[in-house]
């Protein structure tokens, strides 16, 4: 536990994706199985503990520090586990703890009962950095710069091999990752992953330069599509068995029987994952309703049913096809669409255009008209590449949406800018008042965030806990993707993807826009 500690603690003071990486590959080289597997798991979010709760965690330090000291606390640093860390009144750290694979042991078998008891004794053996990573440990909530595709390319930089190939048979092995590890360092060949037992990483697209890219590229070796407003997500359809996995990897079939129940033919897929009836989308914000959860209602079966819409084919039947260019990848999907009819998945169309001003005019009528996110751009020749390779596939967004609104409410953020209040909740009037539109915590410099963060010290009218209230008298241009109706808001509205594109420190708050002003956005969507 000491040396995963110290990782851990390393990973969270350096700002250098090379030094991560640097020291994730050590640890992995020097620390033996099975706690590099465990280490692993917890970096990527691979392992959690049913029984282990923040809740738990709190009242294990309520029952031994005063309530309202660790409320301050809390308030202050802004992290759980630094909060524990810190204030935990016992000083241990001469007892060794135990393994990574024995807490996992320990976690998975001790009763919820017991559990409270447990934490805390291992708390009071621990140091302090010790118990910050015991904390981060049991409740998977990291915070420290590290996400799932940066640990496996420690994987990649420790063992030679390249990172698509690490992806390739990742969701096919589970921790501790034995497997995984021996085929790493030379010990066995690499894992053979049935391809119908795993997520295939996904082909990502890259912003486009409009002024440097098109100046260069024929359109006709270009082929357009529109960029739909909902999630990317992999259908993995063999032998009568449905899978569906988000971007990222994660199962999320359960939360979708209309569309795991509902695939007809063998093939893995790539599309975007909509609700609405018909094939008509609704805008993401009734998307984001079915989101997040592990099983569906009946409700949003009813009322929010979902479909795929698909462009692209990475496996026929068993063929994995991902080498073809495009066109002939497209061919074999209009030729699969046509052998398997679908009820559920239906055929992302072409745009047609012959030049880059036609379709600059046609992106801009999707997106007014109806609400498109903008347009894709997929070389014909382009073989399906997992990863993000440039000159192949582009994403041409729409312009932003752009708005002033008034600053009226500042909270304290987490892990590095927990000292500084950088999450912004902003509005606009309606009639004498001001009603929230949406929050933000990013769009700014360091030096804007030290500038925002004393004008709401010095500005303040009353605290909220954590959240402070602030002088209705700052406003901030709030770029934003679009804007739905919402019931959940007292304004009506929700903004899609708001950040902050400018403040406006010599704008009057009376100039802001109304509610009002606001319809013109959401007609558009």
């Amino acid at each position: 536990m000491r040396r995963f500690a110290q990782l851990m603690e390393l990973l969270a003071l350096t700002p250098s994706r090379s030094r991560k990486i640097e020291a994730m590959a050590q640890y992995f080289r020097e620390t033996p199985d099975p706690d590099r597997g465990i280490a692993l798991a917890i970096l990527t979010g691979a392992l959690t503990f049913k029984n282990v709760k923040p809740a738990i965690l709190r009242d294990v330090v309520l029952a031994e520090v005063d309530p309202h000291l660790f409320a301050l606390s809390y308030d202050y640093v802004g992290d759980l586990g630094e909060t524990i860390a810190l204030i935990w009144p016992h000083h241990g750290g001469t007892e060794p703890l135990p393994s990574l694979s024995d807490l996992v042991e320990l976690f998975n078998m001790t009763s919820k009962a017991e559990l409270p008891r447990l934490i805390g004794s291992l708390l009071t053996r621990a140091s302090i950095n010790e118990r910050w990573a015991l904390v981060k440990f049991a409740t998977g909530a990291l915070r420290i710069g590290v996400n799932a595709r940066l640990a496996k390319t420690a994987l990649a930089e420790m063992s030679g091999i390249g990172l698509q190939e690490i992806e390739e048979v990742w969701n096919g092995i589970s921790a501790p990752y034995t497997e995984l590890f021996d085929w790493l360092e030379g010990r066995a060949e690499r894992p053979d992953i049935d391809h119908t037992a795993r997520f295939h990483p996904l082909m990502l697209s890259n912003p486009i330069d409009e002024e440097k890219d098109l100046a260069t590229l024929d359109p006709a070796e270009w082929v357009a599509e529109w960029k739909w407003d909902g999630i990317r997500v992999q259908i993995i359809a063999a032998r009568g068995k449905v899978s569906m996995f988000s971007r990222t990897g994660d199962d999320i079939a359960a939360a979708f029987p209309d569309i795991v129940d509902n695939v007809f033919g063998d093939g893995v897929l790539d599309g975007e994952l909509l609700v609405g009836s018909d094939f008509e989308p609704l805008p993401f914000n009734d998307l984001q309703q079915r989101l997040n959860r592990k099983q569906a209602s009946m409700k949003h079966l009813q009322t929010l049913p979902a479909f795929v819409r698909v462009y692209d084919l990475m496996f026929q039947g068993g063929t994995d096809i991902r080498s073809l260019p495009w066109r002939e990848r497209r061919q074999r999907l209009e030729a699969w669409f046509a052998d398997h009819p679908q009820t559920r998945l239906d055929l992302s169309p072409i745009v047609p255009f012959e030049t880059w001003e036609q379709l600059a005019e046609i992106r801009r009528r999707g997106a007014a008209e109806h609400g498109h996110e903008g347009v894709m751009l997929k070389l014909r020749s382009s073989p399906y590449v997992p990863g993000r390779p440039k000159g192949l596939w582009y994403k041409w967004k729409r312009d932003p949406n752009v708005v002033d609104a008034i600053l009226m409410y500042a909270q304290r953020g987490h892990g590095k800018r927990s000292s500084f209040y950088s999450d912004y909740t902003f509005g606009v009037w309606k009639g004498n008042e001001i009603v929230p539109i949406g929050k933000a915590y990013f769009g700014f410099t360091d030096e804007e965030l030290r500038q925002l963060d004393k004008w709401v010290r010095n500005n303040t009218v009353a605290s909220f806990g954590p959240v402070r209230e602030v002088s209705k008298e700052l406003v901030f241009e709030v770029a934003f993707d679009s804007a739905q109706q919402s019931g959940r808001h007292k304004s009506g509205i929700a903004l899609r993807f708001p950040r902050i594109n400018r403040i406006r420190w010599d704008k009057p708050a009376a100039e802001a826009a109304t509610l009002e002003d606001m319809q013109v956005f959401l007609s558009a969507t």
